[in-house]
């Protein structure tokens, strides 16, 4: 299978265990077959791996987003970066532009788009092998994977097949109704639209030629912040008139509220926390290293992280986002593809961060025209590269980078680390890369 897995997502939802580089899709609430804590992004690749060993897949997301893909799944998959955001039509046209140009798929073979959060069991993987063997076929330019609905849900939007066929033509599309006029779609046999589909890569580059102007993967990257916003909906599904869909009536669920994950997530609670008899229906994450007690508590989230803390009636946290979009911090943490950092403590003119790497891995060579650095190895042994001159760096170590100095860490071993950065200024996008050569 060629697998395109978009992931998204700006974060408000799930917050303050989400931000906007550490999306839903990226918390580990989840359990593997060892039962260890994994996330949504590396479940869903653990279970399409699972149904098809071969499966060759492309992550599509933002730069802020692809090192905490890297993180969790290593070189595994590959990632295509959107320079920008710019909606689903430009970001499926430049992850099958790259799949082409870069990664050599044939213009014949099919590929498959997924959103990267839902939670369903291997049976939905298995569909979505099939989705794709029919798009092979090539009976339909497009074909689609809905979803059987199990309520009228005013959530959703509905594809009305022709028949109640388990492979059918598409009829129309319908936007979100009020739950009168889905119960009416229901009676029609529609689906749920949740965003699968598969076409040939051919048919979506042609497609694309038509409407944009680009030689290839590069000349679109290069000229992608120039691109209309527009969903891959409107660009493309509901214009094209040869297309079908395959019926799903597995499980499937959409986590995108703390609602809907506490009824999947492995344990009720995660982390510092303690229910006393008395609570009911009660789920408590903790990300912080103090305490949770919670007494007489009936149907809340409690959820609690470096940005920010929420208590929330089950059914009501599913309407944070506009609050959410009222409180205005950085975040606190954050996966790289070398480890992690998480900020301690922020004062004018000061913030404290711990920085934890993986063995064998390295940040970019790097420097800060407005900060200067004190570095305090609290645990392991690094190499430290500082204007090119090297250091072996062990446990009580402490190194200090003046502003303007090219500077990179290496973990020999699993290494923690806390930085002190000093300036008037302190900022993310004070940082140059360099090459090490």
């Amino acid at each position: 299978m060629n697998i395109i897995l978009l992931s998204g997502g700006s974060g408000k939802r799930l917050w303050p265990l989400s931000n906007d580089v550490h999306s839903k899709q990226f918390i580990k609430l989840f359990k593997d077959d060892n039962g260890e804590y994994e996330s949504m992004v590396q479940r869903v690749y653990r279970q399409i791996t699972t149904v098809d060993c071969d499966a060759r897949i492309t992550i599509a997301t933002s730069k802020s987003q692809a090192s905490a893909i890297k993180n969790q799944l290593g070189e595994k998959a590959s990632i295509c970066v959107e320079p920008c955001r710019r909606d689903t039509f430009p970001a499926i046209v430049l992850a099958a532009a790259y799949l082409q140009d870069e990664l050599h798929i044939g213009s014949e073979e099919a590929v498959v788009v997924c959103p990267v959060d839902p939670y369903v069991d291997n049976t939905y993987y298995e569909a979505v092998k099939t989705l794709q063997e029919l798009a092979e076929h090539g009976e339909a330019n497009l074909t689609l994977m809905g979803i059987e609905p199990t309520y009228p849900s005013e959530k959703y939007g509905y594809i009305i097949p022709e028949s109640g066929d388990n492979v059918s033509r598409v009829k129309e599309f319908k936007e979100k109704p009020a739950t009168d006029t889905a119960k009416k779609y229901l009676d029609q046999k529609a689906l749920w639209n949740a965003g699968i589909f598969a076409f040939r890569l051919g048919y979506l580059l042609d497609k694309a030629h038509s409407m944009i102007e680009f030689e290839d993967y590069r000349d679109l990257f290069s000229k992608y912040d120039t691109l209309t916003k527009i969903s891959f909906d409107y660009a493309v599904v509901e214009r094209e008139t040869s297309i079908q869909v395959l019926r799903y009536s597995g499980d499937w669920k959409d986590v995108g509220t703390w609602n809907m994950m506490a009824e999947v997530m492995a344990d009720k609670t995660k982390g510092r926390a303690i229910l006393d008899e008395t609570c009911e229906n009660t789920n408590v994450v903790n990300e912080l290293n103090i305490p949770i007690l919670c007494m007489g508590c009936k149907g809340l989230i409690v959820a609690a992280s470096g940005d920010g803390i929420l208590i929330s009636d089950r059914e009501r946290s599913g309407y944070m986002k506009p609050y959410v979009e009222k409180i205005e911090t950085e975040a606190m943490y954050a996966e790289k593809s070398w480890g992690s950092y998480t900020v301690i403590d922020v004062q004018p003119g000061s913030m404290t961060v711990k920085v934890s790497m993986k063995v064998g891995e390295r940040m970019s060579y790097h420097m800060h025209n407005y900060r200067e650095e004190v570095w305090t190895v609290v645990s392991g042994k690094g190499k430290a590269v500082v204007d090119g001159m090297e250091q072996i760096l062990r446990t009580g170590d402490v190194i200090t980078i003046a502003a303007g100095c090219k500077h990179t860490v290496e973990a020999i071993t699993a290494i923690d680390i806390v930085e002190v950065q000093l300036g008037d200024e302190i900022s993310v996008n004070d940082k140059i890369k360099f090459s090490m050569e």
